[in-house]
């Protein structure tokens, strides 16, 4: 079925379904005899909790539990694990993790800890009676801020201070000998800002248990079903995997925030336990900003040493990392996990990096859209623009002296990472002739004749995807020639579902209709990784062939049955087998068929595959980003007015997909540089607690994106995919603020923190107008 193979575009399959409201999310379902839960909060920072009273809330019409952490730790259930990455604390000494209970029993740490979760009949009833319930608090100090927080008393009795943890990567004698060598050295502060997920559907669950079966089942819009399923069993209920299934059914976005075991999951499922009936939990959205996990919060001091030619010396990093008041699942994962992206495209001889996790008051971080990659970006693209503006050389041209070429690849960076294929140089040779560059100096001249300031900036970007790990698929034909896919991975709006149908199309010649694709049960796949880390497209994919080479290598057996020859002389093309060298062919339903069929292949029934693909060395999506925006001296505001991306995501399996995932991930980068902020008062009251007051991007916020990949295709994994989900953002966050940081220079002015509103940037330009005239 050519028209639906790789080659070119086609209409996402998934979509009509969900356009027309037909979609399997979260709230369209119910269970029987199904309660609600709500979860009080905190509204303290960080207090003791002397006596809880619920009495009042027990008593109102419709309440079944009210249930605190006291109840959840009595029944022997234990905290929200922390599960990774491994790393240590200050001089190799172990990680302590504090113990992170879903419900808080002694003290809380954080505004939104939940401290009781009420179970009714309906989800008014359960809100009603949480504000019924007294908590006596004593309230302590709080403190927010990282660089404060490593000169107060420890949040944590038994720890010794704030120091959540210390990892080192890179060489530091050779790194400390390049900076003696250097003609020129760069320093700057860096402030990465905290920001919030805020996906389209809110977190939820749905929690079940089963007395008769002894199991549970937690049905929630999360990524690593499999991971869920292994963590809330063994590590917190304490019972075989079995016993427990967790299902993602149709995800609204989720980006890293979804990937997570959240407390309200655990107390749902315990709920579940103690009242015998299903327990629902849905977030408000405004319960979303005290409830879901937060990401990024960085001070980077960063530095660059270059010789007199403007050649990369060294690197060095002490980068501070707003852990929050616990570690989340997989919360050291952001700080340490994707370091090597700091090396970026370039051929930095020594390189070292220390990063420090602090314990505050603010809520966990955790993974978000690309887990430390945009953040390292930022980094590393912020001081090359830096230093060439210091040094007086071009930013492109510095880049250029810089960059690692493709007749040097494979190539083993400073910091962990070996390139295997890329070009690079063509990729920023591309975006500066896809954003006129040439021509940017009128379009400045034109912007400062009507009073606005104008800047250029450039991002040259690199991140590792999909790494080394495991992946699952299954293939089952029905006794009509219907398939069913089964995949470990998961989707939250990637466009999986038309992924996988066009590869079994192009691969096995059929048609769209006759396929389903099922993925994110654990019952019905033994094991999966689910999504994250750009995995799904190489790992997914990979897994998948696997099981077709087994449908085809199977299916020759049936048909040599049926056409009466040897094995050996059957071959597989366009849908049918055929014997080699005649013109007797068998086509694949009529295989399947056969395969149900004990009178026509005794050794049926049924035609099916299981594959597992263990991918040991990761891909490596790179490209560069340009963008132009223009600025209103008089608001401070920032317009974007020309972007564009120029990228190497490999072989690329479906164009409208990868165009849609880089101008989802550029609009997140671009936003979190432009608009998003997530702010905490001395007191640890979380200030931008809606939308009111957290500046989400629209539409209206951006100009339309130009796109184009130059693929060059990795041997990292069977198709040669390199992986598309993180890449926007990885190259936004960096290319937005370096125009911003252009604009403002050409106007003598230094660029604020990120994000750069309108009210930062107009800051800036008054104080340094104040400080010329001064």
């Amino acid at each position: 079925m050519g028209e639906y193979g790789t080659s070119g575009p086609v209409i996402r399959f998934e979509d009509e379904r969900l356009l027309t409201g037909r979609g399997d999310f979260l709230e369209d379902g119910n269970a029987h005899r199904q309660l609600h839960g709500y979860m009080l909060r905190s509204f303290h920072a960080h207090a003791r909790i002397r006596t809880i009273d619920s009495s009042a809330a027990r008593a109102l019409p419709g309440v079944a539990a009210v249930i605190t952490g006291r109840d959840y730790i009595d029944a022997g259930w234990r905290p929200i694990p922390h599960i990774g990455p491994p790393t240590k604390r200050r001089g190799g000494a172990d990680l302590i993790v504090p113990d992170f209970w879903p419900i808080a029993a002694d003290r809380v740490r954080m505004v939104g800890e939940g401290v009781a979760f009420v179970v009714a009949e309906t989800a008014v009833q359960a809100r009603d009676a949480a504000e019924a319930i007294k908590v006596d608090y004593a309230p302590l100090p709080a403190c927010t801020d990282m660089t404060a927080a490593l000169s107060v008393g420890a949040l944590w009795s038994g720890i010794g201070d704030n120091e959540a943890l210390v990892h080192e990567i890179g060489d530091r004698e050779a790194t400390a000998k390049a900076f003696s060598k250097a003609d020129r050295l760069v320093e700057r502060r860096l402030r990465l800002n905290r920001v919030l997920g805020n996906a389209m559907e809110t977190r939820g669950c749905t929690a079940i248990y089963d007395r008769r079966s002894d199991r549970y089942a937690l049905r929630a819009p999360i990524q690593h079903p499999w991971v869920a399923r292994k963590v809330i069993a063994g590590r917190v209920i304490g019972v075989d995997e079995t016993r427990v299934r967790v299902v993602a059914p149709d995800v609204g976005g989720s980006f890293g925030i979804k990937a997570n075991v959240y407390p309200e999951y655990l107390a749902a499922l315990f709920a579940a336990r103690v009242t015998a009936r299903p327990v629902k939990w849905t977030s408000e959205r405004g319960e979303a900003f005290l409830g879901d996990f937060h990401a990024r919060d960085n001070i980077a001091h960063a530095a660059l040493a270059l010789d007199g030619a403007g050649r990369f010396l060294g690197f060095r990093l002490r980068n501070f990392v707003n852990i929050g008041a616990y570690f989340s699942p997989i919360g050291a994962g952001p700080a340490i996990n994707n370091l090597g992206t700091l090396s970026s495209v370039y051929t930095t001889p020594a390189a070292h990096v220390e990063v420090i996790g602090v314990f505050t008051n603010c809520h966990p971080s955790a993974p978000y859209r690309g887990a430390g990659r945009p953040e390292a970006a930022f980094i590393i693209e912020r001081l090359v623009d830096e230093a060439a503006r210091e040094i007086g050389i071009d930013p492109v041209e510095l880049r250029r002296r810089n960059t690692i070429p493709s007749t040097a690849l494979p190539y083993r960076t400073s910091l962990t990472f070996t390139y295997d294929s890329g070009d690079f140089e063509s990729n920023m040779d591309d975006a500066v002739r896809m954003i006129d560059r040439d021509g940017f100096p009128a379009r400045r001249a034109a912007s400062e004749a009507a009073g606005r300031l104008r800047g250029l900036g450039f991002a040259c970007a690199i991140e590792r995807a999909a790494p080394p790990g495991l992946e699952t698929a299954e293939i089952r034909f029905d006794p009509d020639g219907t398939v069913t896919v089964l995949s470990g991975t998961t989707q939250q709006g990637q466009g999986h579902v038309t992924m996988y149908t066009r590869l079994l199309c192009d691969w096995l010649a059929l048609d769209p209709a006759e396929i389903r694709v099922v993925e994110g049960d654990t019952d019905r796949l033994a094991f999966g990784t689910g999504a994250g880390g750009s995995r799904s497209s190489a790992m997914g994919t990979a897994a998948l062939q696997m099981a077709k080479n087994k449908i085809v290598e199977k299916g020759a057996e049936i048909a040599a049955h049926l056409l009466e020859a040897a094995v050996d002389d059957i071959a597989f093309d366009s849908g049918a087998f055929s014997v080699a060298g005649t013109d007797r062919t068998v086509a694949l339903r009529d295989v399947v068929k056969a395969a149900f069929d004990p009178a026509s292949f005794p050794d049926g029934p049924g035609l099916s595959s299981h594959a597992v693909y263990r991918g040991t060395v990761a891909s490596y999506p790179n490209g560069c980003h340009a963008c132009e925006v223009e600025i209103d001296p008089e608001t401070g505001a920032a317009t974007i007015e020309n972007y564009v991306v120029v990228d190497d995501f490999g072989t690329v399996l479906d164009p409208p997909l990868v165009e849609g995932q880089v101008h989802g991930g550029v609009a997140q980068g671009a936003g979190q540089a432009l608009l998003e902020n997530a702010v905490y008062d001395d007191e640890g009251q979380l200030l931008t607690a809606s939308f009111m007051d957290y500046a989400i991007p629209r539409a209206e916020d951006f100009c339309d994106f130009q796109v184009k990949t130059n693929a060059v295709p990795t041997t990292a994994n069977p198709l040669g995919v390199k992986g598309v989900g993180e890449a926007g953002t990885v190259g936004a966050l960096p290319a937005a603020m370096n125009a911003v940081a252009d604009a403002l220079a050409s106007g003598g002015i230094d660029a604020p923190d990120m994000p750069a509103t309108p009210l930062r940037i107009w800051t800036a330009i008054r104080e340094a107008r104040s400080a010329r005239e001064a």
